[in-house]
């Protein structure tokens, strides 16, 4: 017996299903109020699942924005140039669960939490780009601030972009006006 290929939209992989159930609960009751076990139910899927795609709950809201970060930090460590390495973190950013949480945070309770996990991702990407800079010739003071700069303005970008009613250009525009203010 052949079963016909089903029509439409093709079935979500469960990184995608997790991020819409969880942004979906985050709004309706909280971050806090909001249990692994509650996005898992809503997805239809094991908490193990979970756990396949992200470490914690705050992971589901910068999952997209890490896998970029990180093709940004390969490119860094390649040896690309570093306003192109991360201009490039903007390309295959899509407006995902990130984006929906910065223009909603206070109704998601989240506003605290997108904080403290903003300063871990700019950190992050301040030591990769702090030991470009150094790799390069830079003085390592001097790549510590022009690394905390430029990674101050790639998470100022997001955050503009992510706010469409305040500027409603594209993010490696914004990405590329941030870089060049640094």
């Amino acid at each position: 017996m052949t079963s016909e290929p089903r029509s439409g939209r093709p079935r979500a992989s469960s990184r995608e299903v997790l991020s819409e159930a969880a942004t979906e609960l985050f709004l309706e009751q909280g971050y806090d109020a909001t249990s692994v076990s509650d996005i898992t139910r809503r997805a239809g899927v094991s908490r193990s699942s979970f756990f396949n795609y992200f470490s914690a709950k705050s992971d589901v809201l910068w999952s997209g924005f890490d896998q970029q970060a990180d093709a940004g930090i390969t490119l860094l460590r390649e040896g690309i140039p570093v306003a192109d390495a991360l201009t490039a973190i903007g390309r295959g950013l899509a407006p995902d669960a990130l984006a929906l949480a910065i223009t909603h945070a206070d109704a998601m309770g989240i506003a605290v939490e997108l904080d403290r996990d903003r300063a871990v991702r700019q950190f992050r990407l301040q030591r990769e780009i702090a030991s470009r800079l150094a790799h390069d010739g830079m003085p390592e003071l001097a790549a510590q601030v022009r690394g905390g700069a430029l990674s101050a303005a790639v998470l100022a970008a997001v955050w503009a972009w992510a706010d469409r009613t305040a500027s409603g250009r594209p993010l490696v525009e914004l990405l590329e006006t941030a870089i060049a203010l640094t």
